[in-house]
């Protein structure tokens, strides 16, 4: 038997893909189709596919042509699958001629003629949707937001408003911004969605506004600081079919995601424990906001959501108590907290710090291995999975383009655009569950002071 393997993404399937994979089916007996992973697309710079994997997938087989399809997720998968599958004839579209020559050496490649003038990227042109969308707050991390927004198929800024009008004015000319809003209600008006960059304790009456109002939310984290507060606003982005998204960009990161699909497809055994850290040591002249009791400043509520978000992935939002042990400095905000997670068969630690240094990594224990993702491990492009047996132990490397907010504006997008009213990448249910742990703070529940 003859086995043809193909590769690609199959985004918005049309003719020239039903006429490829004939024409490879053609070649051989049994034909295997390698379709790009979502994170593998998002790692490869690839942000405007329109369909996710299950998608592509169930598309490619409807084709009739196809004997096996496989998910490619890694860069030097195709030789590793060509001698797995004991593979005869690669095949490819002849715009790729001479790219995969280096093949050659293991099986005999096959570049087959495309279908002209029809591809995904004119398909998306000709179907193109902008989804325009609303500044508000112009700080720090506002200005990282603006620069990455090019980055995303699909996504435009439609324009900013500040309160302060100075610093609004600033960030136009150094953005090249032609709209500034003179309120935040005009803004909402003028816009398909909002991304909301404001201090922590506006988030919520912004975000409800803009979802009563039909609008979409990407809001940074912590989204908001109550339980009841997150379940309100799931609750009305649901009832008006919009969608609601929390911006932690470690949770839409290719390697993060990978991570989490091999820890939970077994690779470590059972996770009984995860040690997550974050801090920075700034001095406290630099950190206003941030320290500033009255607009929610401390170590728990500035980053919390990052640690916690391995833990809620992994261990699910079962748990049944958290301490919280907390040094405050003189105005009562939290310089450093560690809180201890029990659940059923495992627990969790994570340590926060606003001018007291820790290492960031973060550690998942396992019965039969651990991870290890050394810091900054929110920024993942790196991780570890080791065993007591080190010849076994295995490194990934991924490409994190910096300051990475790209992958969350182009899940906030693709949500969007494919009607889906929630990324399972950070759930309504984790998100809901860091604002009741957010809140347990400030309800000092279960907390000590050091």
């Amino acid at each position: 038997m003859k086995k043809v393997i193909t590769y690609g993404t199959y985004d918005l399937l049309h003719e020239g893909h039903i006429n490829l994979l004939r024409r490879a089916k053609e070649l051989g007996d049994y034909l295997i189709v390698g379709v790009t992973n979502d994170s593998f697309d998002r790692e490869r710079g690839k942000l405007n596919v329109r369909n996710n994997v299950l998608e592509r997938v169930e598309a490619v087989k409807q084709t009739g042509f196809v004997d096996q399809v496989i998910i490619e997720d890694y860069v030097g998968q195709k030789i590793d699958d060509i001698l797995k599958y004991d593979v005869d004839i690669f095949a490819i579209g002849s715009d790729w001629v001479g790219k995969f020559d280096y093949l050659n050496e293991y099986c005999k490649v096959v570049y087959l003629p495309r279908t002209e003038g029809v591809s995904s990227t004119m398909l998306r042109a000709e179907s193109k949707i902008t989804i325009r969308i609303g500044i508000v707050g112009c700080g720090r991390i506002a200005n990282r937001f603006a620069k990455e927004v090019p980055a995303v198929d699909a996504a435009e800024i439609s324009g900013i408003y500040d309160i302060d009008s100075d610093r609004a004015n600033s960030f136009a000319t150094n953005h090249n911004i032609a709209t500034i809003f003179n309120s935040f209600e005009e803004l909402v008006e003028a816009s398909d969605a909002v991304y909301l960059a404001t201090p922590h304790l506006c988030h919520y009456p912004a975000a409800k506004y803009a979802l009563e109002h039909g609008r979409h939310v990407l809001c940074e984290t912590p989204m908001v600081l109550r339980g009841e507060e997150a379940e309100e606003l799931y609750h009305i982005a649901q009832e008006n079919g919009l969608v609601l998204l929390e911006a932690n960009k470690t949770a839409y990161c290719p390697a993060f995601n990978h991570l989490i699909t091999l820890i939970k497809s077994g690779l470590i055994g059972e996770v009984v424990g995860i040690d997550a850290s974050e801090s920075k040591l700034w001095g406290e002249e630099n950190l206003h906001r941030e320290l500033d009791p009255e607009q929610a400043g401390g170590s728990l509520y500035e980053m919390g959501s990052y640690p916690l978000l391995p833990i809620l992935k992994l261990l699910g939002t079962g748990h049944h108590n958290i301490n919280l042990y907390s040094r405050l400095n003189e105005k009562g905000v939290d310089i450093y907290t560690r809180g201890i997670m029990l659940y059923n068969s495992a627990v969790a630690s994570f340590q926060l710090g606003l001018g007291v240094k820790t290492e960031g990594n973060l550690v998942i224990s396992g019965t039969q291995g651990y991870a290890y993702v050394p810091s900054p491990w929110w920024k993942t492009d790196y991780f570890e999975l080791r065993y007591e047996d080190q010849n076994k132990n295995k490194k990934y490397f991924y490409k994190w383009d910096e300051p990475g907010l790209r992958y969350e504006i182009q899940e906030f997008v693709s949500c969007i655009i494919n009607h889906r009213s929630h990324s399972p990448r950070l759930t309504p249910k984790e998100s809901i569950a860091m604002a009741y742990i957010m809140e347990q703070l400030t309800e000092r529940k279960n907390f000590f002071k050091l």
